[in-house]
């Protein structure tokens, strides 16, 4: 029979392995993210609809958005982020450069310098009318499309790649457009 003390001692011992197991299970690599084999960048400019999004503490509360993306004289992307809150207008200006010259479909994005962040392109339509965007630690999601709404059965078979590529697909947000 195991004392008071030595009863305390073992369930602590638990729960610390338990927290230290669980930390490590979060540690684990995630399997790489893969990308489209190729963007045609002039293809890709122009304005997208956002379908879905994983929720993101700058875009809470937002409806109505959109990004426009156009090229700039340096080479670079300029992105335009719009959406509606309480009826007015947000707007956030950032840049965008090539990461993977070999496919474009890495990007780094920056709304304010020095910080950048990964804009991967997952999926996309072969007529470029949609697109699933994320990033390698599967916090940022987006299904994007051409028009303010998208077949339903292209969001589920994106949600569904996004769910195989290890993206929380059970907390996506689902904008409203109209």
């Amino acid at each position: 029979m195991l004392s008071r003390r030595q009863q305390l001692w073992l369930a602590a011992t638990a729960v610390v392995a338990g927290t230290a197991a669980v930390a490590v299970a979060r540690r684990t690599p995630l399997a790489p993210l893969r990308t489209v084999p190729y963007v045609d960048l002039d293809r890709y400019l122009g304005r997208w609809y956002e379908i879905a999004r994983l929720p993101t503490r700058f875009e809470r509360g937002l409806t109505h958005v959109t990004a426009e993306y156009g090229r700039r004289p340096d080479g670079t992307i300029r992105v335009l982020n719009r959406g509606r809150r309480s009826q007015k207008t947000e707007e956030a200006e950032g840049t965008a450069t090539v990461a993977d010259h070999l496919t474009n479909a890495r990007l780094k994005v920056s709304f304010f310098w020095p910080f950048r962040g990964d804009y991967w392109i997952l999926e996309l339509d072969p007529n470029y009318q949609w697109a699933l965007v994320g990033e390698p630690g599967r916090d940022y999601l987006w299904i994007l499309s051409r028009q303010p709404r998208l077949n339903p059965d292209v969001v589920r078979n994106l949600t569904a790649i996004a769910r195989l590529e290890g993206f929380p697909v059970e907390k996506l947000h689902f904008t409203r457009q109209e």
